[in-house]
């Protein structure tokens, strides 16, 4: 009879500890369970992501990572299409289960989400008319426009004070601005300055002036305190570059045959440079 309390008090707590386990649901169980993972992705930035003209679809070098990476769960990709600002909202609003959308991975950030290993590593540069900007000491002259929410703004700031910064919603808007004048150059990651000058018709007017602010990894994210999903992903990242896909990815949008022809400046696993940010 002495023991029948205790035993109570057993099966109390085991009760409580179940029900706090499944408040602690394990978001790689709960896709797996769906069906369904939801990618968080840009449809405004190639060749991250964006909607392809002919055929109405998001495309991108992103949403080819995740698609894969659906694929090696055995579930269907969802997009969610997103502008820089609303990366970390859809995280922690629980509307999306990983960001993959050209994401600098930053000290700041990672203290709201979790950041996989590195797959990309991108420099900071600045698309202007040719002849505006020729030297970085002009940069403090000049209306400068980017991307809002995004690590581009804040190194712009804390390398050149004294510039005119102007935010956009997003890559586009911030072109449109060149062209017509309001702004006199834009700054972003060089990968998307090259994808974005190639496909201007008075190309031959602009340049990419050989002054970078910054160089910066990119990593895809998740929320924050998701163990096993992020150890999922960067397995399947690691897995990728061994096998070739990663790379086979990265030349179709950045290979010499591609609309932005870049070299590859990180392998998928390998050591972090000292001098990137």
């Amino acid at each position: 009879m002495k023991l029948r309390p205790l035993i109570l008090c057993g099966i109390a707590a085991f009760a409580s500890l179940a029900s706090l386990q499944s408040a602690w649901a394990d978001r790689l169980d709960d896709i797996r369970k769906a069906g369904v993972l939801r990618v968080a992705a840009f449809d405004g930035n190639p060749p991250f992501g964006y909607i392809d003209a002919a055929s109405k679809k998001q495309v991108g070098h992103d949403i080819d990572l995740a698609t894969e990476y659906a694929k090696s769960l055995g579930v269907r990709l969802e997009l969610v299409p997103t502008n820089p600002a609303n990366r970390i909202p859809l995280l922690t609003s629980g509307k999306a289960d990983v960001v993959f959308a050209s994401f600098t991975i930053t000290d700041e950030r990672a203290k709201v989400v979790d950041f996989t290993t590195p797959y990309f590593l991108v420099g900071q540069q600045f698309l202007a008319k040719k002849g505006v900007l020729a030297d970085a000491e002009q940069i403090k002259d000049l209306r400068i426009g980017t991307e809002k929410g995004t690590t581009m703004e804040g190194n712009l700031r804390a390398r050149y004070p004294q510039a005119r910064v102007v935010l956009y919603d997003d890559s586009p808007f911030a072109l449109a601005a060149l062209r017509n004048g309001n702004v006199q150059a834009i700054t972003n990651d060089g990968v998307k300055l090259t994808a974005q000058w190639n496909q201007l018709p008075d190309k031959a007017n602009y340049e990419i002036p050989p002054i970078t602010v910054s160089k910066e990894y990119l990593g895809a994210a998740v929320p924050k305190g998701e163990t096993r999903l992020l150890e999922s992903l960067n397995g399947w990242l690691v897995e990728s570059e061994r096998n070739g896909r990663a790379l086979a990815i990265y030349n179709t949008w950045f290979g010499p045959n591609s609309s932005a022809p870049l070299p590859r400046l990180l392998k998928i696993g390998d050591a972090r440079l000292a001098s990137a940010n």
